[in-house]
């Protein structure tokens, strides 16, 4: 009876590990497999960022009333404590700004770089880089215009949909995260965890409460940095699948082996189990 109700719930985790490792098949048919299963999670993953640009750009009623509403209540807030306002522009330009969130990916890489972990290092910054450009790129196509409020508190230059610092925060503190968690002892991890969103978070609280993005901004931002995520990371589990190891969860890490003395095979070897 315990093995008949588990097997349904494994069910899903068994057809992905079943379709991204192409098994009992050819080299031909298990990239075909492997395509088609990340293009297909990274459309699904894609579906809630379009959704919003879609609501975005229709300038759907309740949306507008919502970004509208919380950008005028926020401001007046800020007005009334504009010692929050230094706070607030600390944390966004500093403690969780786009330089600060870049630097610390560049360390990680490096860090991999040096551990000789090349593939999580290419993962982790093309993560990053791709997230930016896919950013940069929809800002340009969208066009929406930030905020415009009466005595504003601080100024942003460019385009307002996405919010690059939403963005920015949710690839980056997912790299981080998905990269050093098997370092961390399995009792503090849910603490980063915790500290990851509230970054996360935290951030696009500040560009909405600053009035340089609408509600809709931030959404958007950290949706579409969930799908590059998700995109980036099949892809990486496609190549840990090809050399015979087991797919991992966000609880796991990307690649738990990186506590051991050689996380990754030499280039150019088949890895776990292949010539």
């Amino acid at each position: 009876m315990t093995e008949r109700s588990d097997r349904p719930a494994h069910r899903p985790r068994r057809l992905l590990a079943r379709l991204v490792s192409g098994r009992r098949t050819g080299p031909d048919a298990r990239f075909g497999m492997r395509l088609v299963a990340i293009s297909a999670a990274t459309a699904l993953a894609a579906v809630p960022f379009s959704l919003a640009l879609v609501l975005v750009e229709s300038r759907w009623p309740p949306l507008r009333r919502l970004d509208q509403g919380a950008a005028e209540w926020l401001h007046r807030t800020a007005l009334d404590h504009p010692a929050w306002v230094r706070v607030l522009e600390f944390l966004t330009h500093v403690a969780w700004g786009p330089l600060t969130m870049r630097l610390l990916v560049a360390a990680v890489v490096v860090w991999l770089l040096w551990h000789r972990a090349l593939r999580l290092a290419a993962w982790a910054a093309v993560t990053a880089v791709a997230g930016g450009l896919v950013g940069l790129l929809a800002k340009t196509a969208v066009e929406r215009a930030r905020p415009h409020l009466p005595d504003p508190v601080s100024e942003a230059p460019g385009f307002s949909f996405p919010s690059g610092h939403a963005m920015t925060a949710t690839t980056s503190c997912a790299v981080l995260l998905l990269v050093l968690l098997p370092l961390v002892p399995r009792a503090w991890r849910p603490f980063a965890w915790a500290l990851a969103v509230a970054a996360v978070l935290g951030v696009g609280g500040t560009r909405v409460a600053l009035g340089v993005h609408w509600v809709s901004d931030v959404v958007g931002g950290w949706l579409l940095g969930l799908a590059v995520v998700t995109a980036t990371t099949l892809a990486f589990e496609a190549w840990r699948s090809d050399i015979g190891r087991p797919l991992t969860t966000p609880a796991q890490g990307l690649e738990p082996e990186l506590v051991t003395s050689c996380p990754e095979p030499p280039a150019g070897t088949g890895g776990i189990g292949r010539p």
